[in-house]
């Protein structure tokens, strides 16, 4: 029935993810430790969310519906937006003007800060891109359009019961783990597209190879999954081998963890832990300048600095002012 075998996995983690919820539930104390489980669970909940939006696990529609449902309230958010916000926006722009997911919307600097502040930016930004797909759902194939209202029915249910029965475990069991899936997966895109360079063919994304890459069912394999969204989890690290050497070695990271503690935590007090720009070092190339890369400790930011090409640009600017205005002028006509 499943699609993939590998898909076992993500079958595994679902009944693991249930089972704390239930046993969570029915304790008569509070277990820091089953806790715990159940927050690490909820980050792999997006990344089934994200396998499962790219290709659904199972060959029978029905239990495909099942599934929407299931990941619906234990991600803990509809899972039909990631289809106008991530397969027909992310996936076309992949961090460029136009993507509602973009890193550098409000800032080009990579610091704590921008990390955790992002994914309530990105949440709103997002609201369009899934109002407009509910729009045209409902002009264009009602049942669709109820069938993804129904995952909204689902989830304000599931959260509304599980208050009613016990505000203080529904907090601490359904709320807690839902806020950190979908928040998670926001932070994780952000760190695997912030700082690299988005006109790159190989250098758009950041990879993370290590253990944790293996729990989220290869989600660390950026670079990979962008170049073939349809691929399955299962077959990204071959994907990845392929094309590894063509990445710039410092986007292709082994611990999520370690970045994190090394760019986020340290990188406040230390310069040489703080992440460099590629977009902003090809944008001050592309200017004809040499790049000088510095890291102002106040704000972390990369400043470009390409003087001495802009001296030299300078002459070459007014000789083509006429003919800038003459263009300017033909495309007034033109509007007229």
């Amino acid at each position: 029935m499943l699609r993939y075998k590998a898909d076992v996995l993500s079958v595994f983690y679902m009944i693991v993810t249930t089972a704390l919820l239930i046993v969570n539930w029915n304790l008569p104390e509070f277990n820091v430790w089953l806790f715990l489980g159940s927050i690490l669970m909820a980050t792999s909940c997006f990344a089934m969310a994200h396998n499962h939006n790219h290709i659904p696990m199972w060959r029978i529609d029905f239990l495909n519906k099942l599934t929407d449902y299931w990941l619906t309230l234990f991600y803990g958010f509809p899972v039909y937006a990631w289809i106008p916000t991530h397969n027909m926006n992310h996936h076309q722009l992949n961090n460029r003007e136009g993507d509602y997911t973009i890193t550098w919307r409000l800032s080009e600097r990579n610091n704590l800060l921008t990390m955790i502040t992002f994914p309530f930016v990105s949440a709103v930004y997002q609201q369009k891109p899934t109002s407009d797909f509910l729009k045209h759902y409902w002009n264009v194939n009602k049942p669709k359009f109820f069938y993804y209202i129904s995952q909204y029915v689902v989830w304000v249910l599931w959260i509304a019961g599980a208050f009613y029965l016990d505000s203080r475990k529904a907090l601490l069991y359904v709320a807690i783990p839902m806020i950190v899936a979908t928040q998670f997966v926001l932070i994780i895109n952000y760190i695997q597209h912030v700082h690299t360079d988005e006109e790159s063919q190989y250098n758009h994304s950041r990879n993370f190879t290590g253990l944790y890459n293996k729990f989220l069912l290869n989600n660390g394999l950026h670079t990979a999954h962008h170049e073939q969204m349809g691929l399955h989890w299962s077959q990204l690290p071959e994907a990845h081998a392929k094309i590894a050497h063509r990445i710039d070695p410092q986007l292709n990271e082994v611990s999520l963890g370690w970045y994190v503690i090394r760019t986020y935590i340290l990188g406040l007090f230390i310069p040489k832990f703080r992440s460099k720009s590629m977009r902003l070092e090809r944008m001050a190339l592309a200017g004809g300048g040499s790049l000088t890369e510095r890291f102002d400790a106040s704000n972390h930011m990369v400043s470009a600095s390409a003087a001495p090409a802009a001296k030299k640009a300078a002459p070459k600017a007014k000789k083509k002012a006429p003919a800038a205005k003459k263009a300017a002028a033909k495309k007034t006509r033109k509007g007229r």
